[in-house]
């Protein structure tokens, strides 16, 4: 498996907004079109109105490598940087866990 987290930060309420309004358009592609993407949960967090936390599982870096390649994925990346001042991301190497065949 591969996986990642990514912490976007936006630029303040109305860019959270639209930013929300683009992921959400992007993760209904995702889970009809991507079979290889196990886990994409987008999440808000607590005390940070600002920011969304991504968690993304893949079956492999070959699924990763077909989502980066859908024309959703590329909107995404494409427009997300109007709406943000930060983002992060970390790349995760599966040790063991519940669900992960790991």
């Amino acid at each position: 498996m591969f996986g990642l987290v990514v912490r976007f930060t936006c630029k303040d309420q109305a860019s959270a907004e639209a930013f929300d309004g683009l992921v959400a358009a992007t993760v209904d592609k995702i889970r009809t079109d991507e079979p290889g993407t196990l886990v994409y949960a987008v999440n808000r967090v607590d005390g940070e109105p600002l920011q969304r936390v991504f968690y993304e599982l893949y079956r492999d870096r070959a699924a990763f490598d077909a989502h980066e390649e859908q024309e959703h994925t590329k909107k995404f990346l494409a427009e997300r940087g109007q709406y943000l001042s930060a983002t992060e991301v970390d790349w995760l190497t599966l040790l063991t866990g519940k669900g992960t065949d790991g």
